[in-house]
C-alpha cells in the first residue's frame, strides 16, 4: 500500500538532475528503489485497481516508467530521467495510438490527467469526425471542464486549424494534434501522506467520461476514406 513519498524522494531527484551520470546513480541505486520506485509502482497500482474497478471491460494495465532514457536519444543530456510516472492504459503496439491516465513527479513539481502523447493523424480526423457527426455530447464534455478549475487541458496544436468547428466552444478540438486535461502543482504536503491517493481519485473520477470518449476512437470509421 501507498503511504507517501518522503524527503528522500525528494532528494534523490534532485541529486540526479545535478549528478546525472552512471557512478552517482549506481551509488543512489538503492534509494532510487526503496524511495522512488518502489512508491510510485504503489501508488499505480492503487490508482490502476481504483480505475478498473469502475471501467472492468477495458482491459487496463499499469505501467511505471524507466528511469533510463533511450541511448538512441540522450541530445546532449545525461542518461537517466530526472522525472518517474506511472500511466493507466490499455496495451498496444503502438501505445501512442490510446488516451492514458497518468501521474509524473519530477524535482519541483507534480502532475496528473488523461491525453493524447504523439497520436496519430487518423485519431484526431476521427475525433474532429466524430463531433461534425454529434457536436452536442462534445458541447457538454467541454462545458464540464470549462466549469471547474481543477483540470486544464493542455494542446499541442496545428498551425492551421484541420476543419471548421460547429461551434466556438469547440473550436480548441479542431486546432490539437495531440492535448492532455492535467492538474499540476507544486511539491505539495499531499504527496508525503495518502492524501494524494485521495486526490488522484478525485481527479481521474473526473476524467472518466473523457476517456469513454476516446477510448472508442479506433473504432471509428475513417474519414479520410471515401
Amino acid at each position: 500500500m501507498f503511504t507517501g513519498f518522503t524527503d528522500a524522494t525528494v532528494d534523490f531527484m534532485w541529486g540526479i538532475r545535478f549528478n546525472n551520470e552512471r557512478t552517482w546513480f549506481e551509488a543512489h541505486k538503492d534509494l532510487y528503489l526503496t524511495q522512488f520506485y518502489q512508491p510510485m509502482r504503489e501508488l499505480g497500482e492503487e490508482m490502476y485497481d481504483f480505475i478498473r474497478e469502475k471501467r472492468p471491460d477495458y482491459g487496463l494495465i499499469s505501467k511505471v516508467t524507466r528511469i533510463y532514457r533511450d541511448a538512441r536519444r540522450l541530445h546532449g543530456r545525461g542518461p537517466y530521467k530526472e522525472s518517474l510516472w506511472f500511466s493507466v492504459e490499455q496495451p498496444s503496439e503502438q501505445w501512442t495510438a490510446h488516451p492514458t491516465f497518468w501521474f509524473e513527479l519530477s524535482p519541483d513539481y507534480w502532475a496528473c490527467g488523461m491525453g493524447y502523447y504523439m497520436p496519430k493523424p487518423v485519431t484526431m480526423a476521427k475525433l474532429r469526425a466524430r463531433i461534425d457527426r454529434d457536436p452536442k455530447t462534445m458541447e457538454t464534455l467541454t462545458r464540464r471542464l470549462n466549469g471547474q478549475q481543477e483540470l486544464t487541458l493542455e494542446t499541442e496544436d496545428y498551425k492551421r486549424p484541420r476543419a471548421a468547428a460547429p461551434s466556438p466552444l469547440l473550436e480548441p478540438w479542431y486546432k490539437m494534434k495531440s492535448f492532455s486535461i492535467l492538474h499540476q502543482d507544486k511539491l505539495t504536503e499531499e504527496l508525503f501522506s495518502r492524501e494524494i491517493v485521495d486526490h488522484l481519485k478525485r481527479d481521474f473520477a473526473f476524467l472518466l467520461p473523457y476517456y469513454d470518449y476516446f477510448i472508442t476512437l479506433d473504432g471509428d470509421p475513417d474519414p479520410r476514406e471515401p
